[in-house]
């Protein structure tokens, strides 16, 4: 994987002019993910009996409790 330049400047385009520059194709499956994303309803997860305190530990990268690393 080649190294991220931080020298380099962010886009200064908005999401709605970097889109405007890709090819109808693309628009139309973008059209379309945002469309199947709105329509599907966020699952019901069910409550974790047990389990840590705090913000998840896969999501966040905290693999240690107390000091211990944990292992799942």
């Amino acid at each position: 994987m080649p190294p991220i330049d931080t020298n380099t400047p962010p886009d200064p385009r908005t999401e709605a002019e970097r889109r405007a520059t890709l090819p109808p194709a693309a628009q139309r499956a973008l059209a379309e993910a945002e469309a199947r994303k709105a329509a599907t309803p966020a699952p019901a997860l069910p409550r974790e009996l047990g389990g840590r305190k705090g913000p998840e530990p896969v999501r966040y990268g905290d693999w240690e409790k107390k000091g211990i690393a944990v292992d799942f």
